[in-house]
């Protein structure tokens, strides 16, 4: 019988959160705290409204952020972090100490020209938010 080989216990939770902008909207819920929809693609420069309403329901979903939609018209719905969401405010907050550091370094100097770039729809040139380029 074959051995599966171990699975690194952090895969799922890195997968969820390398997804395009969902480090980006966690962030920006635990810096401010629950937003409403418009608030919150307004502090996340260059999302799509598509992108921003895919990644939250991917997060809701998981468990992340709650939705709360107040019976208005028209609807005001807001977003926040749950106890889940909230367990990666350290996580996060070092994650953000580390990249400070690395970047007075000078270890992302260059790094960006390597990095995968697309077209954006102003014809101008973006970092790809898909890990394919």
């Amino acid at each position: 019988m074959p051995k599966t080989p171990p699975q690194c216990p952090m895969d799922s939770i890195l997968r969820l959160l390398m997804g395009p902008w969902t480090t980006y909207i966690i962030w920006v819920l635990i810096d401010k705290g629950p937003q409403r929809f418009g608030a919150l693609r307004r502090s996340v420069p260059g999302i799509s409204t598509r992108m921003l309403t895919e990644r939250l329901r991917m997060l809701q979903g998981a468990g992340v952020i709650w939705r709360e939609q107040a019976e208005t018209i028209p609807p005001a719905v807001t977003y926040g972090l749950t106890q889940r969401g909230d367990d990666l405010r350290s996580v996060l907050d070092s994650l953000g100490e580390i990249a400070d550091r690395w970047k007075a370094e000078g270890v992302f100097e260059g790094a960006m020209d390597r990095m995968p770039l697309k077209m954006d729809k102003s014809g101008k040139r973006a970092l790809s938010a898909s890990p394919d380029g």
